[in-house]
């Protein structure tokens, strides 16, 4: 289990002020770090590197170890794609095709992961994204 450095209150209010369009900067940081925490708690491993510059990084997924330079499975976006991802405004599909995720390597794939269901309950979502 992961270290926990947000806690789940803290999180959880920067998600909702995100979610309300009225975070700053630093919430829209802790909710991307915070849901890191979440994915991290949700798919243990240290396979896939997934980056969210500049707010975190985090390593998910079980298989091989990597341990230097630039790992073979990475995923990167930005905060805000990050956050739609994760509360299912979004889904994997539509971020990775309008080319707002890089995923690369053979595991960098998150859909079954996606979107995060304390992330969703703490931005007032149901779950539900509009394909549309």
């Amino acid at each position: 289990m992961a270290r926990r450095r947000i806690s789940p209150a803290d999180g959880q209010a920067a998600l909702s002020a995100w979610a309300a369009g009225e975070a700053t900067g630093a919430q829209t940081r802790t909710a991307v770090r915070y849901t890191l925490e979440e994915l991290t708690e949700t798919a243990p491993g240290n396979s896939v590197e997934v980056r969210v510059p500049p707010a975190g990084v985090t390593q998910v997924i079980a298989g091989p170890r990597h341990t230097r330079g630039t790992p073979p499975n990475t995923v990167e976006t930005t905060p805000h794609v990050w956050l739609r991802l994760v509360t299912g405004s979004a889904t994997w599909e539509e971020e990775v095709a309008a080319g707002n995720v890089h995923a690369s390597g053979t595991r960098a794939e998150l859909s079954e992961y996606l979107p995060l269901p304390g992330a969703v309950a703490a931005a007032g979502g149901d779950g539900i994204t509009s394909t549309s």
